[in-house]
């Protein structure tokens, strides 16, 4: 009589695979969503673009006869005209300091904790000094402060690179 070798896995063999991909699903699927609620953040960020370009160019070539004022400067974007399904609003303040609200969770519920927080971007006319309205024309923007409006939400920890500080 002759053997056959034994063919397939054992039970055991199984088990300890699907032990092993659990473990792996268990500690990619915390990550794979903190990114992509970080790309998500990055969106609505880009949207702010247009205003930091607007801002900048004001501040350097003064092409403006007074002071823009509170959502002024012409790159604001309200529910009705914003360009990301992530922002709610984009506003500016008389100096030129942009806030973008993202949607709250009914409307975007992938922003997770993220969700109706604020984003905050600061021009500099140097390293250390807040660019203001009465130096429109004649000063160039040296930096961006980008952070969160509040320091005690999760929104920090879902900023992109470029917007850490």
């Amino acid at each position: 009589m002759k053997r056959t070798a034994q063919q397939g896995f054992t039970l055991i063999e199984l088990m300890i695979v699907v032990a092993i991909i659990g473990i792996l699903a268990a500690v990619a699927l915390p990550a794979y969503q903190t990114y992509t609620v970080k790309a998500k953040v990055s969106e609505a960020l880009l949207a702010a673009s247009q205003c930091r370009t607007t801002v900048s160019e004001v501040y350097q070539t003064g092409n403006a006869t007074a002071p823009p004022g509170i959502n002024g400067w012409g790159c604001e974007q309200t529910v009705a005209t914003k360009s990301s399904k992530y922002v709610s609003t984009v506003v500016t303040n008389a100096d030129g300091v942009i806030t973008v609200l993202l949607q709250d969770a009914t409307v975007a519920p992938d922003l997770g904790k993220a969700a109706g927080q604020s984003l905050v971007l600061t021009p500099y006319s140097d390293a250390t000094t807040l660019a203001i309205a009465a130096s429109i024309g004649n000063t160039q923007i040296y930096k961006w402060s980008c952070k969160a409006a509040t320091a005690s939400t999760d929104l920090p920890k879902y900023l992109p690179g470029s917007c850490k500080g």
